[in-house]
């Protein structure tokens, strides 16, 4: 397997100057920053890239898709923060990237340093990813942030032991990359997938909270990132409970019933993502649970006194 993944990563650090990476000048942008574009292929929303060589130094920049970078070999630095954050990526840790967030790599090292990237598509990644990042409102925040208006120096610094599983998924991404085919997207994105409940559960124990959390608070967590099928059946069989006791442990302990809650939290998603992304709203409206478009028209427009599509009006 390791000369497989070898003779890959060498394939795609050959191909990684041919991808176009070029900067443009951003319009309105009075600071004189830079961008680039996702250099995919169009039909492609994950692109899967390598870097080796023993220096790299790029301009601050910003880009317009989300990237997780993966210091295989050797230590890179990341600047961010308008150069006032610099940040060691050592090998097996990974830095990732909003869209718009400002950065720039620099290292330099008598060995190549190799660094696996994965790029993805705005857009793609909001519709197919973020219910994966629900759980942890920080995390959830962090992916959601992100706007053309309003630019960003966040990252998320994770890192990982060289056994742990998402060294191997990203040398599986390398070799499916690096020799694909038709169903090569499909595979990529199963694999981005489990890719991210890996880095999600790594966020939570880097990120953990002493605190307890009380049985309702632990209830409701659930229902937040459960909402699109969430019940309180559902919720009886995950903690133990008849139904009858979650319902009336709820009311008890906030005042609302399931329902409420339930209400609350998918209108507070659905203004999130119509104010943070272009997802259509009906497309929004099935991912918080709806699977009749009127019915979310109509609990929205109760719930706000709107319309989505005046809400949205109202944004911009």
């Amino acid at each position: 397997m390791d000369s497989i993944v070898q003779i890959a990563i060498n394939k795609l650090s050959a191909a990684f100057h041919s991808l176009d990476l070029t900067f443009h000048q951003i319009p309105g942008n009075d600071e004189g920053d830079v961008t680039s574009y996702f250099p995919g292929a169009p039909e492609e929303d994950i692109l899967v890239c390598v870097f080796q060589g023993k220096q790299i130094h790029e301009p601050f920049h910003r880009q317009d898709f989300f990237f997780i970078n993966y210091a295989y070999r050797e230590s890179y630095n990341a600047l961010s923060a308008r150069f006032d954050n610099q940040i060691t990526i050592r090998e097996n840790e990974c830095y990732i990237s909003q869209p718009y967030g400002g950065y720039a790599l620099r290292g330099q090292s008598d060995t190549d340093i190799s660094i696996i990237g994965l790029l993805i598509r705005r857009e793609a990644f909001f519709r197919e990813y973020l219910h994966v990042l629900s759980a942890d409102a920080d995390l959830f925040r962090f992916f959601l942030e992100p706007q053309k208006d309003r630019f960003s120096d966040e990252f998320i610094h994770l890192s990982f032991d060289a056994r742990h599983p998402v060294r191997k998924l990203l040398e599986m991404m390398v070799v499916e990359y690096a020799n694909r085919t038709d169903d090569t997207q499909a595979i990529l994105k199963s694999m981005l997938l489990t890719l991210l409940l890996h880095i999600a559960r790594r966020y939570r124990m880097e990120n953990a909270v002493l605190t307890k959390k009380t049985l309702p608070e632990e209830i409701v967590r659930y229902m937040t990132s459960h909402m699109e099928k969430v019940s309180l059946a559902d919720i009886g069989r995950t903690f133990s409970y008849h139904p009858s006791y979650i319902s009336s442990l709820l009311h008890k302990e906030t005042g609302k019933t399931f329902s409420q809650i339930l209400l609350e939290k998918r209108m507070e998603r659905a203004t999130i993502l119509l104010r943070k992304t272009s997802l259509p709203i009906e497309e929004i409206s099935t991912m918080i649970g709806y699977s009749d478009h009127s019915n979310f028209y109509k609990s929205f427009k109760n719930y706000y006194g709107i319309t989505p599509r005046e809400f949205l009006a109202a944004q911009t």
